[in-house]
């Protein structure tokens, strides 16, 4: 063998290993990681979105009635950061499987604890957590590509919305917020760092007892030890005595957080307290 075709031979090896290597293509059905802070914690969602690609998608490339990866290539999993319920069913905070069956009518979201189903052949129903059937609607509109994603986002809960061609289906997740904040609440204050702005606030937004909630506003503008820091709770402060039907109060104790929030060149304080005050 002549030393010319072996440099020849190695030439051609070196300069298919180099091309072949940098080559990178889209993915067809490209992957996404969804996160979305919910409860105390997040939710974080891991699946491929496959296009429709001018073909009937559900009773046809997605047949009814058999298990679906829900998306395509990896199994579609669910993390949850606290405990959540799903279909009356509670859910460990943990990873899961989300599988779904289509069906014209109805279709069935299964949690399951296995990770890897990519076929119906690898499903095993004795790992399911929770089955709930949900109704599909139609959209107005088509959706070219495969999409998941959290909507209607509460403090305590949400909807994971599945969304492909002109299907939608959505599946409602709760979870038990308020008795471990009103837990945690309860524990600070009986510290001697009190986050009464936190608590108050809180009690503020979720429906409990005002008087509370204006007691600690008082106390955390106390804390305060600038003369305009306390901009923010002041206008916290006076939503509260609003909420609470006392306007006259209301209307003076936003006025003075217009002019604290001037002190601390903050515009947008200004404007809340004035739209406050034209509310009253």
């Amino acid at each position: 063998m002549s030393k010319l075709f072996v440099c020849l031979v190695l030439t051609a090896c070196l300069y298919q290993n180099t091309y072949a290597q940098s080559l990178k293509t889209p993915p067809p059905s490209p992957p996404q990681l969804v996160k979305q802070d919910f409860g105390l914690s997040s939710v974080e969602l891991s699946y491929s979105r496959p296009g429709v690609k001018g073909r009937k998608i559900f009773g046809d490339v997605v047949p009814f009635g058999k298990v679906w990866r829900t998306g395509a290539n990896q199994a579609t999993t669910l993390s949850f950061g606290d405990p959540v319920t799903i279909g009356g069913t509670k859910i460990p905070a943990g990873k899961y499987g989300l599988l779904t069956i289509p069906g014209a009518d109805e279709w069935t979201v299964i949690i399951t604890r296995q990770l890897d189903v990519t076929s119906p052949a690898a499903y095993k129903p004795d790992q399911d957590l929770v089955r709930v059937q949900v109704k599909p609607f139609q959209l107005p509109f088509p959706m070219e590509t495969f999409s998941i994603l959290f909507a209607d986002i509460t403090p305590s809960s949400c909807n994971l919305e599945l969304i492909w061609e002109t299907t939608v289906i959505v599946v409602p997740i709760t979870a038990d917020i308020d008795t471990r904040v009103m837990a945690q609440i309860d524990n600070v204050m009986n510290k001697d760092n009190h986050p009464y702005f936190s608590a108050a606030l809180y009690y503020l937004d979720n429906g409990k007892d005002l008087n509370k909630a204006l007691e600690w506003f008082d106390k955390a503008i106390a804390q305060d030890p600038s003369a305009g820091g306390s901009f923010f709770i002041v206008y916290q402060k006076a939503r509260c005595l609003a909420k609470m039907g006392r306007k006259a109060d209301a209307k003076t104790t936003a006025q003075k957080g217009i002019d604290l929030a001037k002190q601390a060149n903050n515009a947008d304080y200004v404007a809340l307290n004035e739209k406050l005050i034209s509310t009253l």
